[in-house]
């Protein structure tokens, strides 16, 4: 009698092939991947659309508070948030009398040349040129200040014929208008002197806190 021969059973994976995805390996692993849940809701029941979720509103802010105070605060508030440039001696000079000619103009066009409307103009240019002037020239604001008011006062000064006419009413003009002058010179002083104590005070403060 022949004997068959017989082979040793091979235990473990055969080598050479990987294991088919479950997408491969017939109808159950397709219903598996049917079954998938989605990460955090339930299973994909035909492709359903999501609802979008809702806006969330803006938050409302409250609206700002009515600035108030005195008089005096709001005015230093207004200055603050003007423009600050610098001028120098010549350039405050300059921009006093070019602006009380400009104003000289306005006040015989709108108001007849009046000489009170012209005095009472003439002060904010005063503290405006005492503001803006540099520091290394602030002995220069009292100085410039009377000639420009001089300069702006033949656009509005009376006079009759002629250059000695001219003189004469630019003469009148000036002393009968010396008071709205000398509050001009003495607002661009005031202001230069408060700024000075306030530049003296600021470097003693610097020398203190510099180390011996």
């Amino acid at each position: 009698m022949e004997q068959h021969r017989t082979r040793p059973a091979q235990y473990g994976p055969r080598r050479g092939r990987a294991p088919l995805p479950p997408q491969g390996r017939g109808a159950g692993g397709a219903a598996a991947g049917r079954a998938a849940v989605r990460p955090g809701g339930g299973p994909d029941a035909g492709g359903a659309s999501r609802r979008p979720a809702a806006a969330r509103p803006a938050p409302v802010r409250p609206a700002p508070a009515p600035r108030s105070g005195p008089p005096v605060a709001r005015a230093l508030r207004a200055l603050r948030q003007m423009p600050d440039p610098r001028l120098t001696g010549l350039g405050s000079g300059l921009f006093c009398a070019a602006v009380m000619l400009v104003l000289g103009f306005l006040d015989r066009l709108l108001f007849g040349a009046s000489l009170t409307v012209y005095g009472v103009l003439f002060l904010p240019v005063c503290l405006l040129t005492a503001v803006w002037v540099r520091r290394g020239d602030l002995l220069t604001a009292p100085v410039v200040v009377p000639i420009a008011f001089a300069v702006g006062l033949v656009t509005v000064a009376e006079g009759g014929q002629g250059l000695g006419g001219r003189l004469m009413g630019l003469v009148t003009a000036l002393s009968t208008e010396a008071g709205w002058l000398y509050g001009g010179t003495l607002v661009a002083g005031t202001t230069v002197i408060a700024r000075r104590i306030r530049l003296l005070r600021r470097r003693a403060a610097a020398r203190k806190r510099q180390p011996v």
